[in-house]
């Protein structure tokens, strides 16, 4: 049995993973609660016996045995445990799948967490908790080639699940629904903005880039993306600023402006949007 949060930096938690492994799991059966902590490895949590409540990004999920929580990678949670229980935590580094433009689609789409369960799941609640077992059987059994089978049942879950959010795309019930063309053009899409997020990215050029209408595509990339573009664009940001607020030696000033914010005003009411705190508050927390 292992505690939860070994290496704590304000509220940035650094994965105790094991040697020379991109991935750790806990059986946890720990009933202390977790204060608000950051990652960078995509998270899973399924608990086994009784309940237990995260919150993540100020979305509180109250998970009872068998739900699958996937959090994504940055997320700012915490957890409050039972007096008796236990869960399965798996968290592992992805940074390997970040080429992938379906990848970037996936965490899209959990950020800031997904919650699959018998009634939300769209029918892949089984499918992807049998998956999710699978990679605590492998580790636990300690198989040959563990490390390379986990991480292939994981892709094999995020594939699950990304493909039943592109269905839910492509097919909505909304009869007013304006995608009709193919995935490949807005992965391109995506991965341009992921990569310059922090430049002066307009809604105009971005409709050009596509060749829609500025209409036509301010719709199209909220029914494919599910948020609208400037929130989408803003999101990427306020989560780059998190990281860098980090750094003691940089001002907040700085930061916005590396983060592609024009105004340090905007930056702030943006990331007190984003993060339901000031840059400031925000670094006291991790500094503490």
């Amino acid at each position: 049995m292992k505690s939860l949060i070994h290496i704590l930096h304000g509220n940035r938690e650094t994965a105790d993973f094991e040697e020379n492994a991109s991935y750790v799991i806990y059986d946890n059966t720990e009933y202390e609660d977790y204060p608000n902590h950051w990652h960078m490895p995509i998270e899973i949590i399924v608990p086994i016996e009784n309940w237990y409540v995260v919150e993540c990004a100020g979305t509180v999920y109250h998970l009872r045995e068998g739900d699958v929580l996937l959090i994504a990678p940055g997320t700012l949670h915490k957890i409050r445990a039972p007096d008796r229980g236990r869960r399965m935590i798996f968290l592992a580094d992805t940074a390997i799948f970040s080429g992938l433009s379906e990848f970037n689609f996936i965490l899209m789409h959990i950020a800031p967490a997904l919650c699959i369960t018998p009634e939300n799941s769209l029918g892949i609640h089984a499918e992807v908790k049998a998956g999710v077992e699978r990679i605590f059987a492998e580790h636990f059994n300690k198989t040959i080639l563990k490390e390379i089978i986990i991480f292939a049942n994981l892709i094999q879950v995020l594939a699950i699940i990304g493909k039943t959010l592109a269905e839910k795309v492509k097919s909505p019930t909304d009869e007013k629904s304006v995608y009709k063309g193919s995935f490949e053009q807005f992965f391109t899409l995506f991965d341009y903005i992921n990569s310059h997020f922090t430049e002066n990215l307009t809604l105009e050029y971005m409709a050009s880039m596509a060749g829609f209408s500025k209409y036509y595509f301010t719709r199209l990339f909220k029914q494919v993306a599910g948020l609208s573009f400037y929130k989408y664009l803003n999101k990427k940001r306020i989560t780059f600023a998190a990281q860098l607020l980090s750094d003691p030696e940089r001002s907040v000033a700085e930061v916005a402006t590396h983060s592609g914010f024009s105004t340090l005003s905007a930056f702030i009411r943006m990331f007190k949007i984003n993060q339901n705190c000031t840059p400031t508050e925000y670094r006291r927390m991790f500094i503490r």
